[in-house]
């Protein structure tokens, strides 16, 4: 049995999600379908994130075990192949020790959000990037961000429908940068909770029209209650963009 790691590239709009899904296609579906007709055999893509539907990845990482002897870069030309036309690319392929986990072994995920901030619809970018027409001020935006950075109980920023077992986490990096109508907001933590970046961006977007003050952010993460969310931004701007394991 070989194991090997995929970094994978999605447009996240015509999914449920990363996860495979009774209601809907899902991106781990495609993969594992297309393994399935390359090897013959049942596939389990494990990732090392999941995405909700619409949410997009630039480079997810992921593993799947093949017992059937074939090169990495054969499998991933032919998972490629198989894929198309769906949006779903396999950027590399790689044979990795049995003991390397997708999820496990992870140490570090990195998001980014996109919005767009200008009157003009969105010609190129429609559901693959959140559009605000009110001007933003990014540094604003980007002060109130540090007030959310270190080990801080996020319940507020917490999907009801959250599985993980504690609402504490550890927000390494959470940056707000302007390049003309473009503003991007980069998270980085060892995990995070379901809804967590979207919901930071949501609030983050109340202090950039004005409505929120640094203050206004600094008390909703200390209600550690759902409630207190000023706004749960949408997944379209959404990006997985990194997994980080130890060094080899």
């Amino acid at each position: 049995m070989t194991r090997f790691r995929l970094t994978v590239e999605f447009d996240g709009r015509p999914y449920m999600g990363w996860q495979r899904q009774a209601h809907g296609p899902s991106v781990q579906q495609a993969i594992e379908e297309a393994v399935a007709t390359v090897t013959g055999e049942a596939a389990v893509l494990h990732a090392a994130g999941r995405t909700d539907a619409g949410v997009h990845a630039r480079a997810m990482s992921a593993h799947v075990d093949v017992a059937k002897p074939i090169a990495a870069f054969r499998l991933g030309e032919a998972i490629n192949a198989l894929l198309r036309p769906q949006p779903v690319a396999v950027l590399g392929c790689e044979i990795v020790p049995g003991d390397w986990h997708a999820r496990f072994s992870c140490i570090g995920r990195r998001y980014v959000y996109r919005i767009v901030n200008r009157r003009a619809p969105l010609a190129l970018e429609q559901a693959r990037a959140w559009q605000l027409s009110a001007p933003l001020d990014a540094e604003a935006m980007h002060a109130a961000a540090q007030c959310l950075i270190g080990h801080h109980d996020f319940t507020t920023f917490r999907s009801a429908h959250c599985q993980s077992e504690s609402p504490v986490k550890t927000l390494d990096r959470l940056d707000v940068r302007r390049s003309g109508e473009i503003i991007e907001i980069a998270a980085a933590a060892r995990s995070f909770l379901h809804h967590q970046v979207r919901s930071m961006v949501g609030c983050l977007s109340l202090v950039g029209r004005g409505k929120w003050s640094i203050s206004d952010m600094a008390a909703a993460l200390e209600a550690r209650n759902r409630a207190a969310l000023g706004l749960n931004a949408p997944p379209d701007g959404l990006y997985f963009v990194e997994a980080i394991y130890p060094e080899k």
